[in-house]
């Protein structure tokens, strides 16, 4: 992507006033200050003419490099451009300087700098040489995080020095760009999902993509709609050419429940149960897309993302590559909730049907548990990834505590209906997604009038 190319930098404006220039005096060029200085004096007291001489050469020299470099005129332009703008944790990125000499003479020794935060890499310097009236030069470092975020780079900042070390000038340009991290994603098999009615693509569950009781009613003729679809009642009702809806597609849901509550998770740090569950829940909205699913993100405060039209569901009105993209940037800076609760989420899923139910959860009490269980009654399928982070901060070793907590609330999650998978501390989520399909998907009596999770095989 392509960075804003800031306004020419002329180096002789007033910022680089001959007060900004004496600032920009290098070690070099204030000790041959100094010593030019002392010379003079000494000379003075002692009477040496021939120290005055050399004591006024060392004072001056500085000074006239400070004038040749605050009265050079010469203007330059930078663009910073990024490859690509958003990558996954602990891939790298590769950011093109470009500088142009937009100036009638050629430029002196430049060095060119731009601003990183720390957790990128070191904040990268290149010396330029000389550059040719009209000339340019392109230059480009890597980039690369851990931790995922959205970091700021720049602003461009191009120092000035004169042939003798003696003074620098610090010019800045003024644009910024924005480099995503976003959570790593895994490829996930193809399931045959259960709860999916037949009829449609492989057999899914099926909801109106423009979902709406509006649909029924007829509405004013457009050029190009065909005359076979006149409503005539509602032509001589109106007063003016009305037509019939035509059947809206129909397209399969999916939500994708992120629990991010800091009560629910202990530790930090990338390989955190809280960063698994972020990364689980990436790659389960980019596999649901290819798939072809209307899918929004859910947190347990009840945001919802892309949370566009009637329904909040994206893929209907946006292409998923736009928005994979915006789901991705939100989970890429998504954070732990101060909520201690999962009943906001409950609010937003109670609306209705919401297909199928994808959740990853953090540690439960009886409370939220129960919470969680009047999830499934809304969805047409749920599935359950439950972390004890308690096990993931031991790093799975575990023998010297209980499990009957943890066992007790997956229990209780069966018997509501959902197909529960419990996280071990660094499971790969690609084994996990497959044990999810070959769990029993028959129905439960707590679960009336629908089916748990996947079904076995391949679609």
């Amino acid at each position: 992507m392509a960075a804003g190319v800031p306004g020419p930098v002329d180096d002789g404006d007033n910022k680089g006033s001959l007060r900004a220039a004496l600032n920009g005096l290098t070690t070099r060029g204030r000790s041959f200050l100094a010593a030019g200085v002392a010379a003079a004096v000494c000379a003075y007291v002692l009477g040496q003419g021939d120290l005055l001489r050399v004591g006024l050469l060392l004072a001056v020299l500085p000074l006239v490099c400070v004038t040749v470099l605050c009265r050079t005129h010469y203007r330059v332009a930078g663009s910073r451009r990024l490859a690509p703008s958003r990558v996954p944790t602990g891939s790298e990125a590769r950011v093109h300087l470009r500088m142009d000499n937009l100036s009638r003479l050629p430029t002196g020794l430049l060095m060119l700098q731009d601003q990183v935060p720390y957790v990128l890499g070191p904040r990268p310097r290149f010396v330029l040489d000389r550059v040719e009236a009209g000339g340019k030069r392109e230059v480009s470092y890597r980039v690369r995080s851990d931790l995922r975020g959205r970091y700021p780079l720049g602003p461009l900042q191009l120092r000035l020095s004169d042939p003798f070390g003696m003074c620098e000038l610090t010019r800045s340009f003024s644009a910024y760009d924005t480099l995503v991290v976003i959570p790593r994603t895994e490829a996930l098999p193809t399931l045959r999902l259960a709860g999916e009615a037949s009829g449609y693509g492989e057999g899914r569950q099926r909801s109106l993509a423009l979902a709406g009781e509006d649909d029924i009613i007829p509405r004013g003729y457009r050029h190009g709609d065909d005359l076979r679809r006149v409503h005539w009642r509602s032509t001589a009702r109106y007063g003016e050419l009305m037509v019939r809806r035509e059947e809206q597609p129909q397209r399969a849901r999916c939500t994708v429940l992120l629990d991010t509550r800091q009560i629910a998770y202990r530790g930090a740090g990338p390989d955190s149960a809280f960063e698994w569950a972020v990364s689980a829940a990436a790659s389960s909205l980019v596999h649901m897309l290819e798939r072809g699913f209307a899918v929004r993100l859910l947190t347990d405060d009840g945001s919802s993302v892309p949370g566009e039209g009637s329904d909040g569901f994206a893929g209907a009105t946006q292409g998923s590559a736009d928005s994979a993209g915006l789901m991705m940037d939100t989970l890429a800076v998504v954070d732990h909730s101060d909520g201690g609760g999962l009943s906001r989420a409950y609010d937003v899923l109670r609306g209705g049907n919401e297909g199928l139910l994808l959740a990853f959860l953090g540690d439960l009490d009886e409370e939220q548990t129960a919470v969680a269980a009047r999830m499934r009654q809304r969805s047409g399928a749920a599935v359950a990834f439950v972390l004890d982070s308690a096990d993931w901060a031991r790093g799975g070793d575990g023998d010297d505590v209980s499990p009957a907590p943890a066992d007790d609330r997956l229990r209780l999650l069966r018997e509501a209906g959902w197909t529960v998978v419990a996280v071990p501390p660094g499971a790969e989520f690609s084994r996990l997604w497959q044990q999810a399909g070959r769990q029993d998907s028959g129905p439960h009596p707590a679960a009336a009038g629908g089916t748990t999770g996947f079904s076995g095989g391949w679609s």
